[in-house]
C-alpha cells in the first residue's frame, strides 16, 4: 500500500524515458527497487543498474527482483555525486524522489549528465509544494507545532527543497541537459482509515520516526490525537490523502 501511491510518479518517469529493447538504464536512489524493477521487466536484452546509498535497501531490491523473476538487474551501492561509471554509459536514467536529499544537487545532475549517452533520456520526480501534500504536512506540521523543532536551513536536504519554481530546470540546464519539461503528477495515499494512516506514517517516514523518538508518551498521544482529528475533518469516511509531485524530464 505504501508504495502504490508512488506508482503514478514512477509511471510518468517511465513514460518520459521510454525504455525498450536492449537499453542500458540507470535507476538512481532506487531504495527497494522501483521504478528500476518495472523498467527491467519492459526490456528485451537490456539491463537496469539499480543504485542507492544503502546496502540494506539494495538487498531488499534484489529480493524483490527474485520474487518477480527479474534477472536483468545489477545493484551497486554508491554516492550519486561520485557515480562509479564511465562517461556515456547509459541510454536513460530514472530517479524517483532522490534529488531533494542529495547533499549537492548540481553535482548530482552533472554526474548524471556525464554517465548518460549523447541523446540519452533522463527523468526524475520531486515533491510538489506542501499544500499539495497533505499526507505528510498533516503529521509533520502537527509535530513541529507541538515540539517546536528548529526550521531546516535554507537549501538543506528535505522533502520540499525542490519546490522553488525554476530550480530543477536551472540545475538541469547547468548540467547541460536539453528539451527540459516539467509535469505535475497527482496521487493519493489510500490508507482507508485514520488509524492505518497513522501507523503507516509512523513506521515508514524517517523524519517522522526521528521526531517522535524525542517525544514522551504524553506528547506522542497529543500529536496522534491532533493528527487524526485533522485528517478525519478533511477526509471523513474513507481516507485517501492527496499527494503531488513534479516530474522533470530532459535529454542530453
Amino acid at each position: 500500500m505504501t508504495m502504490d501511491f508512488l506508482n503514478p510518479m514512477g509511471q510518468e518517469i517511465i513514460a518520459s524515458i521510454t525504455p525498450s529493447g536492449s537499453d542500458n538504464i540507470l535507476d538512481i536512489a532506487a531504495g527497494t527497487g522501483e521504478p528500476g524493477l518495472t523498467i527491467a521487466a519492459m526490456l528485451n536484452g537490456g539491463k537496469v543498474t539499480i543504485t542507492d546509498l544503502s546496502e540494506d535497501m539494495l538487498t531488499i531490491a534484489t529480493e524483490n527482483a527474485a520474487k518477480k523473476s527479474i534477472s536483468n538487474i545489477e545493484t551497486i551501492a554508491c554516492d550519486v555525486c561520485e557515480l562509479p561509471f564511465a562517461d556515456n554509459s547509459f541510454d536513460a536514467i530514472s530517479c524517483r524522489f532522490g534529488f531533494m536529499f542529495f547533499p549537492d544537487m548540481q553535482l548530482a545532475a552533472n554526474e548524471m549528465a556525464r554517465v548518460l549517452k549523447p541523446g540519452g533520456r533522463i527523468a526524475t520526480s520531486v515533491w510538489n509544494v506542501p499544500e499539495k501534500n497533505f499526507w505528510v504536512t498533516a503529521i509533520m506540521g502537527t509535530i513541529n507545532k507541538n515540539m517546536e523543532l528548529p526550521p531546516p536551513l535554507p537549501g538543506a536536504p528535505g522533502m520540499f527543497r525542490c519546490t522553488k519554481p525554476g530550480l530543477m530546470k536551472e540545475i538541469f540546464e547547468k548540467a547541460g541537459f536539453q528539451n527540459i519539461k516539467e509535469k505535475e503528477v497527482a496521487s493519493k495515499l489510500n490508507s482507508g482509515t485514520i488509524e492505518t494512516y497513522w501507523s503507516m506514517m509512523t513506521e515508514i517516514g524517517a523524519p517522522i520516526v526521528a521526531a517522535l523518538s524525542k517525544a514522551d508518551d504524553a506528547m506522542k498521544q497529543k500529536i496522534k490525537t491532533e493528527v487524526l482529528e485533522l485528517v478525519s475533518q478533511k477526509y471523513p469516511g474513507h481516507v485517501a490523502i492527496d499527494a503531488g509531485a513534479i516530474v522533470i524530464s530532459a535529454t542530453k
